[in-house]
């Protein structure tokens, strides 16, 4: 029993070993096809980026998901100043709640939701997409072609979900101050233009700089999760199924170790 236990710790270490190595060594492709190859000093040897491709990610992972975001974000800041109210009604501090809900919007809150929202989404999709074309053999037939995998299906991704995750992020934060502002004037009866100045008066940029900084992160995670997760599946439909079901709860495990992990470090640094 010993033995068998020790062997499968060893198992789980060294699929854990080789799935970061790999996705590292992913990760790297992926920047080498956006920072080098358009500029190789042979024009042959150039790979320029799918420009068009891009843009047509930024409108299905950016446009198409500000609704989900901002369901998730105001009522988010609704349920906020809610249960904040009534805590700080007790020592008188009602007003208190602008600046509260604004700043745990910009500092975790925003950022945190906001990559959750996208990894079930685009993660998904990126994961179902990729692991259909594994499982049908395309995978392979892009190889035959001399196309990299990397550079046709991932990079246009990677760079979409980079930019779009941090305006996503700052238009949920702004949804999110939105939902306070709504109990803020009609439940607890604040004046509009006081509300809107303590809910801005202690919010530093540091505190937007902080949320956003994990956003480009989360943006990593989570492209790099989903297409890890397309490349590696196998078993027809049913692969599809479990590879998409492990890039969403892959990532949203990853999304919370780093922003814990990100939170830490801007704590004891002082930020």
């Amino acid at each position: 029993m010993i033995l068998k236990s020790a062997e499968k710790i060893g198992v789980i270490v060294l699929g854990g070993w080789q799935t970061l190595i790999d996705g590292v060594s992913l990760l790297m492709q992926t920047l080498y096809w956006i920072f080098i190859a358009p500029f190789r000093a042979n024009p042959e040897l150039r790979k320029p980026i799918d420009f068009k491709a891009v843009l047509g990610q930024m409108v299905f992972m950016g446009s198409d998901s500000v609704i989900i975001v901002f369901f998730v974000t105001f009522f988010t800041g609704i349920v906020l100043a809610m249960q904040s109210a009534h805590q700080l009604s007790k020592m008188g501090g009602t007003i208190y709640v602008a600046s509260l809900v604004t700043i745990s919007l910009c500092r975790e809150l925003g950022p945190v939701l906001t990559a959750l929202v996208i990894a079930g989404r685009i993660g998904a999709a990126i994961t179902a997409e990729i692991s259909s074309m594994k499982v049908n053999e395309q995978i392979e037939a892009l190889d035959t072609m001399a196309i990299s995998p990397v550079r046709y299906l991932v990079v246009p991704k990677f760079i979409a979900l980079f930019f779009m995750l941090p305006l996503l992020t700052v238009m949920g934060d702004l949804f999110g101050i939105i939902g306070g502002w709504v109990i803020g004037i009609f439940n607890l009866q604040i004046n509009s233009g006081l509300y809107l100045e303590i809910a801005f008066k202690f919010l530093t940029l540091k505190d937007v700089y902080s949320g956003l900084s994990k956003a480009f992160i989360f943006a990593v995670i989570i492209t790099m999760v989903g297409v890890y997760q397309g490349l590696k599946a196998q078993g027809g439909a049913v692969g599809v199924g479990q590879a998409t079901t492990r890039s969403v709860v892959i990532s949203f495990i990853l999304v919370i170790l780093a922003d814990c992990l990100v939170t830490g470090i801007y704590f004891c640094s002082g930020f």
